[in-house]
Formats: C-alpha cells, structure tokens, sequence
C-alpha cells in the first residue's frame, strides 16, 4: 500500500455482510459532525461513474470472479481520485464504508489471485484506522434477514455454488470471509471490535478509540 502522508486522516470499517459495521460508521459520522469537524464519508461501489454498469451485471448475473474483482477496483479508484485523495489533502476526516480490505478479502475468497488483486489497489494509502467488526455468522444473517425477506444472490456467494441455499451459501461465502479478515488483522493493523454486542456499547468503543488516537481539534470547521 502506499505510504503517501495527507493532512487529513482516514478511518475505515470493514466486516461480512450484516455485521454492523455501516451503522458504526454512520453513528461516528454523526458525532464528529455534530462536534462541526472536517469529515468527508464514502462507501463501496458508489461510484456515479460505475454505478450502473455494476448494477446491471449483478441484476443479470453475469458478473465472473475477475470482472466482478475489476469493475469494484474501477469504482475505487473513480472514488479515491476524485474524492478520497483530495478530501484528504485539504485536511478532512475522511470516514470509508469498506476499503480495499474488502477487495482484498472478497476477490480472493472468489479464486483471485492475491497478489494481482493487492497490485490493483497498490495506489491507494493506509488508513490511520481500521476497525474490523467481527460478529458471529448467525447474528450477522439474523440482521440481514430481519431487514429484508432474502439475501442478494452475490451477497450469499451463489455465483460459487457453494450450497444450495442462499442461508447455507451465505454462512459459507461469508465465513471464508471472515478468516480472512481475521488472518490479515496484524498485518494491517486492524483494530477488532466484538460486533455481537450492543449498538451502544460498539460506537462508545469506537468513539473513544477516535479521540484517543486523532487530534481532533485539528479538524474542526472554521467559526
């Protein structure tokens, strides 16, 4: 990863699907912002520019291991150069739903290979934080389902035909996952948050963990 030093700093959640980590995300977003700092947020696969292209292909499943690794490294580096790389040299917190963890796991539990899936996305920086919320697989999909009636085919991991069902498949896809984040947390300095407790209990730890290791006085908005 590139070691460029910006004046802002970036913080980034990772997880499997339905572990929470968007909610924290959000709820750290809100209170930074309610204390009138510099933050700038981001997610997965929001690009203007792929956004539609990435919607079709997933709609008619016609997305492969390798077109679905490309067409997410090219929304990201649609994301970090207009909006992530800059947000961060004018000095703002910069909040990211997923980084390029998530390529780096999801992309290789799908057969990419690792090292041309880490060369993809060797442009982008570290983060100066990244909490990896880590909830059991049971919880996770307890969520995801109390939300909706089903599970999205690329969410479950069909396109691997892992298992029959979409709740066996996900348990699977996601759980492969999930030791993946776990086998790269020293590596890349992840700092683990027990994502089977409460909302409340999780965004008080983040909290601190935020203003114990930033300046946050640095980022605050002009009166």
């Amino acid at each position: 990863m590139a070691k460029t030093e910006f004046k802002g700093k970036l913080i980034a959640v990772e997880g499997v699907d339905g572990s929470g980590k968007s909610t924290q995300i959000q709820l750290l977003r809100r209170w930074l912002e309610s204390q009138r700092l510099k933050v700038f947020f981001s997610q997965w696969n929001s690009s203007e520019l792929v956004k539609s292209a990435t919607s079709k292909g997933k709609k008619k499943e016609l997305l492969t291991p390798t077109t679905f690794s490309l067409i997410h490294a090219t929304d990201f580096a649609d994301r970090y150069d207009r909006q992530l790389a800059p947000m961060l040299k004018a000095g703002y917190i910069v909040l990211c739903d997923r980084y390029v963890f998530t390529a780096y796991v999801r992309d290789t539990v799908r057969g990419c290979d690792p090292d041309w899936v880490h060369e993809l996305y060797s442009f982008a920086v570290k983060p100066d934080l990244t909490f990896l919320f880590k909830a059991d697989l049971e919880v996770s999909l307890g969520r995801i389902l109390s939300g909706r009636p089903e599970l999205k085919f690329f969410e479950a991991g069909m396109d691997l035909h892992l298992a029959p069902t979409r709740e066996e498949s996900f348990k699977i896809f996601q759980g492969r996952m999930l030791e993946k984040y776990v086998e790269m947390k020293d590596e890349f300095g992840f700092t683990v948050i027990d994502a089977n407790g409460s909302i409340e209990k999780q965004q008080s730890e983040v909290r601190k963990l935020v203003a114990s290791q930033l300046d946050l006085s640095r980022f605050a908005l002009p009166k």
